[in-house]
């Protein structure tokens, strides 16, 4: 009997999926299920060649990861699923400690992502839930000009011991364990949060409200590119998906007044980001006019019109690489 199933979401994953596929192979009492949300590169040439150890399901339209991650929950058989990024590999015994932390109470748990130098990806790993005044220093881009913030810091969880065990708010999801019991009482995670962001910050703190436990495991050690599929995202649909999931999770957890005042936080944000813009503090891959066009129309639908559901912005990047994680 298998100690719990793995499930992998793919798009255009092929530059790491092998490595996480073989280390995943090794692990020969864990399920593993995949699920290729569409992808355009060769990444399921790469996937059949462990068809005899995985079950693997091809969609043929993205279905964006919490559609996925849900696909793939119902078509595994454990009663302990780990939902695992392509990019992210664990290490001999993570699954097995990840595992053996979840009970009666602890409905998720998450272990400890080293980058591709072994060092811990603090800030990223665990985080606490999004408040009000953190959500504005990212969009009034206070965190470019003063990183170490107390709101930021606090919010990225830099004033944890990342050597200990302990109770957190929101693992990251690029490595996120939890009990089938768990995801069903919550409904799974929310698909409209498309095509990503968000949707693990939402399932953990529907977890929350459920009085289930998360906790944070160091000896469950996962080596974690991060990024892999959100890095093909165009500059416009990135800022379209962040936004809009952001301001979904607003309406999700927080009162009416905080989504105001986000939205009016989001066109200054906007007006300062385009006034870098004009001054040339951009990337060299983004173009000044173009990405000006972006923050005027994220204004626009975000700030002024407030936030559709994320699948409504398509239209506005129609010809672009839409539907990508």
């Amino acid at each position: 009997m298998a100690k719990g199933s793995v499930v992998l979401v793919a798009h255009n994953s092929s530059g790491w999926i092998e490595s996480c596929l073989q280390a995943l192979c090794a692990e020969s009492e864990w399920e593993i299920v995949l699920i290729d949300n569409a992808s355009s590169d060769d990444t399921r040439e790469r996937i059949t060649r462990f068809a005899d150890r995985v079950r693997i399901t091809a969609n043929d339209q993205n279905r964006g990861f919490a559609g996925a991650v849900n696909q793939a929950v119902k078509l595994a058989t454990g009663s302990v699923i780990v939902a695992l990024n392509p990019d992210a590999v664990p290490q001999q015994g993570a699954l097995d400690c990840l595992a053996g932390i979840l009970d009666t109470t602890t409905g998720a748990a998450g272990g400890m992502l080293l980058d591709q130098q072994g060092q811990p990806q603090l800030g990223f790993q665990v985080r606490r839930f999004p408040t009000l005044a953190s959500a504005l220093c990212e969009v009034l881009l206070l965190n470019r000009v003063w990183p170490a913030n107390p709101w930021n810091s606090r919010y990225r969880c830099l004033d944890l011991d990342y050597s200990h065990g302990q109770e957190v708010d929101q693992p990251a999801g690029a490595a996120l364990a939890f009990r089938r019991d768990a995801w069903e009482q919550a409904g799974g995670l929310d698909e409209l949060f498309y095509p990503v962001w968000f949707e693990d910050v939402d399932f953990c703190r529907r977890l929350r409200q459920l009085q289930w436990r998360i906790v944070y495991c160091p000896e469950a050690v996962f080596r974690h590119a991060g990024g892999h599929s959100v890095s093909r995202l165009s500059f416009c649909e990135r800022q379209h998906y962040w936004y809009a999931n952001l301001l979904r999770y607003f309406r999700k957890h927080h009162g009416r007044v905080a989504v105001v005042l986000l939205r009016v936080g989001i066109a200054f944000g906007m007006m300062l980001r385009s006034l870098a813009a004009l001054c040339g503090a951009m990337p060299e891959s983004v173009k000044r006019l173009p990405a000006i066009r972006t923050y005027a129309a994220v204004t626009w639908r975000y700030a002024i019109r407030g936030a559709a559901p994320p699948r409504a912005a398509l239209p506005l990047l129609e010809g672009s690489s839409a539907l990508r994680r």
